[in-house]
């Protein structure tokens, strides 16, 4: 699935997309360089979940917990991790094997921890305002 977003009002509507496109799945791992996008994303992710809390980076706390219609929501955000063993000390599997909504940013932190069954979103900065979005 190839998404273009050519400002940040299209947003929403590529989270609705995406999720409606992927029913059934649970964790979304979202790659991108610093300053893709990846944190505005999960913003409309949650929104379009039904998250009336205020979203924002994980980046000191490693994780943000969202409640929403759906239940749980959980957004990570593993940049600032230096080995996969503080993943296993925060009990990330408690939170990825349950049946909640995952958005985990720098999932490349964790490449053996991550479930089979993610779906992965790339988001690339083609100019200032807009964003390629690719869902495998």
């Amino acid at each position: 699935m190839n998404i273009t977003v050519n400002n940040l009002q299209e947003l929403d509507a590529a989270a609705k997309q995406i999720l409606s496109r992927f029913p059934n799945d649970r964790i979304f791992l979202l790659y991108g360089d610093m300053g893709a996008g990846k944190t505005t994303l999960v913003s409309s992710l949650c929104k379009a979940l039904g998250v009336s809390d205020s979203t924002s980076s994980p980046t000191f706390s490693i994780v943000n917990e969202y409640s929403s219609p759906q239940g749980a929501i959980y957004h990570f955000d593993f940049y600032r991790l230096k080995y996969e063993e503080e993943a296993l000390d925060m009990g990330y599997e408690e939170y990825f094997y349950t049946d909640a909504y995952c958005f985990v940013e720098w999932p490349e932190k964790i490449p053996n921890l991550l479930p089979e069954e993610s779906r992965q979103i790339t988001l690339t900065a083609s100019s200032p305002n807009s964003r390629s979005i690719v869902v495998k």
